[in-house]
């Protein structure tokens, strides 16, 4: 059994744990807005880009960028699949395709085992959304208090 264990396994297990935080952190407001893509999809996605990213740097330590890239790419497919034009012409779920993607960053992050720079962009990933419900509450004020559920996230 003990050919089972390499000696990296405490390290990825941190990243992984590091990846449920910040995928429970995101999809938590995602799943508040009552969006598709919440919890489980950006764990998944920021676990994934982990994976690759621990690995590429794991396997071949002198070009992991190689591997990295794909993942972009990847995940560009994924997230111009969640975007979709209503028939009034609206653009919607472009929050989503962003915050799927901005996952998949933060999941190389810390793959490549940047901690510091992946909790600055887990706290990055969780206020942001809340800019335009400041901008959408100062609208309601003005309007009276009347509140428009409509704010294009």
């Amino acid at each position: 059994m003990s050919f089972l264990i390499i000696g990296n396994e405490s390290e990825f297990v941190i990243r992984l744990f590091l990846c449920l935080v910040a995928g429970v952190a995101i999809g938590i407001e995602r799943e508040y807005r009552g969006k598709s893509a919440g919890i489980s999809t950006h764990s998944f996605v920021i676990a994934g880009a982990m994976l690759f990213s621990y690995l590429s740097l794991v396997f071949d330590p002198l070009s992991p960028a190689r591997i990295a890239a794909q993942v972009v790419t990847g995940v560009g497919f994924l997230g111009a699949g969640i975007i979709l034009r209503g028939n009034d012409g609206k653009v919607r779920n472009l929050t989503t395709a962003a915050s799927i993607w901005f996952s998949a960053a933060l999941g190389m992050t810390i793959g490549f085992g940047w901690y510091l720079i992946a909790l600055l962009s887990i706290a990055y990933a969780v206020l942001i959304p809340f800019i335009p419900q400041v901008k959408q509450r100062k609208k309601d004020l003005n309007n009276g208090g009347k509140n428009n559920e409509e704010n294009g996230n």
